[in-house]
């Protein structure tokens, strides 16, 4: 009765063992795994599903910033531009009565000499229209490039404020504080705003607005999508840091690199004019007749048209984008 109990127990554990090596419990085993492996699945994909929806908001957003800058390009006006070249306490009226008093001044200065009446009329339009937009125009973008000089040393400010564990505004006013103008007046109005209520993302919209460059647009971008998806925002303007210096650097070899371009054209845009004033200076009878005589004034507006032309095209050549 022993041997045969014994045989038994062999032959049923060679059974149990036969039986889990043939695979029999196979499905409740890939149940358990299953049932073990979901929860991190199932986090797997909505991490996967947090980051697509992430990078959605982040390209809606970008998209809606660039469409929000071409419309404000678009909507350029003269208050704008007055504010643009730091002329925010200047109206609109005494800008437009100081060009209507200098369009004014040089046509009556024009009918005292004796001019015809075409070179009167091309004088006062050309000083009361085109020479006050024109300095206009040069005074923003002087404004500009000295702001963009010092724009990159102001984020790094904000970026080490940022780290040593100050809040984004406090950083913002210590930019507004010490950095130089314009740098500092445009910080300045963007903490003012901030105290009154506005938003940063506003206030980033109206700095582009008084300062329209890229820089400025990268900042705003920054912040906006900071404050809107979160992240590390020191790393971030730290990155737009070395973008703005690497875009530095690139202009400045750009301008080096077409500088002999530049005083080529240069030189032949101001030899028409040169000559003509050592004429004037030398023999002013032989050149009088351009100014008396009204195929002489047709001619002479002809060569302002095609030297204009010229001068224009020159500029788009050595013009680089960066």
């Amino acid at each position: 009765m022993v041997l045969i109990f014994a045989g038994l127990l062999v032959i049923l554990a060679l059974g149990g063992a036969g039986y889990v090596y043939a695979g029999a419990g196979r499905d409740r085993q890939q149940k358990r795994l299953a049932a073990v492996a979901r929860p991190t699945a199932q986090l797997r994909g909505a991490a996967a599903d947090g980051t697509a929806l992430k990078r959605k908001n982040v390209q809606q957003l970008l998209q809606q910033i660039e469409s929000k800058n071409a419309e404000q390009k678009q909507k350029l006006t003269m208050r704008r531009r007055l504010d643009q070249a730091g002329f925010a306490d200047v109206s609109v009226s005494v800008f437009w009565m100081i060009s209507g008093g200098l369009g004014f001044a040089v046509a009556l200065v024009c009918f005292v000499l004796h001019q015809a009446l075409l070179v009167d009329a091309l004088a006062a339009f050309g000083a009361g229209l085109g020479l006050p937009r024109w300095v206009l125009g040069f005074i923003k973008s002087r404004r500009e490039k000295k702001f963009t000089g010092e724009f990159a040393n102001a984020i790094d400010v904000i970026v080490r404020s940022v780290r040593s564990g100050l809040p984004t505004n406090e950083a913002l006013r210590i930019v507004a504080r010490e950095s130089p103008d314009p740098v500092g007046s445009e910080f300045s109005k963007l903490v003012e705003g901030m105290k009154v209520g506005v938003t940063l993302e506003q206030g980033c919209k109206r700095m582009y607005e008084s300062m329209p460059t890229p820089e400025v647009s990268f900042f705003g971008i920054v912040m906006t999508i900071q404050q809107k998806s979160g992240g590390n925002l020191s790393e971030a303007l730290s990155n737009l840091a070395g973008v703005l210096r690497d875009r530095k650097r690139l202009a400045g070899k750009i301008k080096a690199m077409s500088s002999e371009a530049k005083a080529s054209a240069g030189i032949i845009g101001s030899l028409p004019p040169a000559v003509m004033g050592i004429v004037w200076v030398t023999t002013p009878a032989y050149i009088s007749l351009l100014f008396t005589e009204k195929t002489g004034n047709l001619l002479l507006a002809g060569c302002v048209v095609w030297m204009s032309v010229g001068i224009f095209v020159m500029r788009k050549m050595i013009n680089f984008k960066h």
